[in-house]
């Protein structure tokens, strides 16, 4: 491109470089998800359906940047995408990681949404979106602890969703009804009004919805005990 007298305007620019020698986590988050959610009248608890668009979309990225990626993890509305200490992606530009992954993800997202939800097209108003961010861990013991924690959280979250649900669509209760019957219960209890309330055995639960989606460099998807797995999923990283 030819120079001109108004590339001056390129020194305002910044570009933030993530510091060498870090493990470069970025975790892509739906925004709004619960209107959206309601709008294209998501199962409750769990819809198979947008889990495995979130997974599919997923899958892509990692696929495109393999050479960068160690694993992703997802639940619910937002995937995790962790890559290695020594990538130079992008150049290790924070902006252009975070956005292209954020945006490779939504587009995807878009795409494949007809193959899941072939009855429901979207609608102009009602597009989905994410928003993404990195995150820099500094050894692999702190991203260890990272991934357990996105975990654990899949976990608390579908527990409490799935008793939450059970007793407004099984017992007939009222949401305020339902949330009022779970406050201050420990996980032994929900599982146990589940049970004796719903009919429902938690551990029959689908392990997607337990223990959400982990994806390998790979491209497989798994549905496992991550904190049983760390040091096989990290080996050599």
């Amino acid at each position: 491109m030819a120079n001109s007298r108004f590339e001056y305007v390129k020194q305002f620019e910044t570009h933030d470089k993530l510091l060498p020698d870090c493990y470069i986590v970025v975790r892509v988050d739906g925004k709004k998800f619960h209107e959206f959610s309601k709008y294209y009248e998501f199962r409750k608890p769990n819809d198979e359906r947008a889990l495995k668009l979130m997974n599919a979309c997923a899958k892509n990225v990692v696929t495109k940047y393999k050479t960068d990626m160690i694993l992703a993890f997802g639940e619910s509305d937002e995937y995790t995408f962790i890559l290695k200490k020594d990538t130079a992606l992008f150049n290790r530009r924070s902006d252009k990681i975070a956005t292209l992954l954020g945006s490779l993800f939504t587009s995807n997202y878009v795409f494949l949404w007809n193959k899941f939800f072939p009855e429901t097209p979207l609608n102009l108003k009602h597009l989905p979106y994410f928003d993404s961010r990195c995150v820099l861990y500094p050894n692999l013991p702190i991203v260890k602890d990272y991934l357990s924690w996105r975990y654990v959280d899949t976990h608390i979250n579908n527990l409490y969703n799935t008793v939450f649900w059970e007793l407004i669509q099984k017992c007939g209760m009222t949401p305020q009804e339902s949330e009022q019957r779970l406050c201050g219960t420990l996980s032994s209890e929900k599982q146990e009004i589940l049970f004796k309330d719903c009919g429902i055995n938690y551990n029959d639960e689908p392990e997607m919805f337990k223990k959400g989606s982990l994806i390998t460099r790979r491209g497989e998807i798994l549905h496992i005990d991550v904190i049983k797995k760390l040091d096989e999923l990290f080996e050599g990283f």
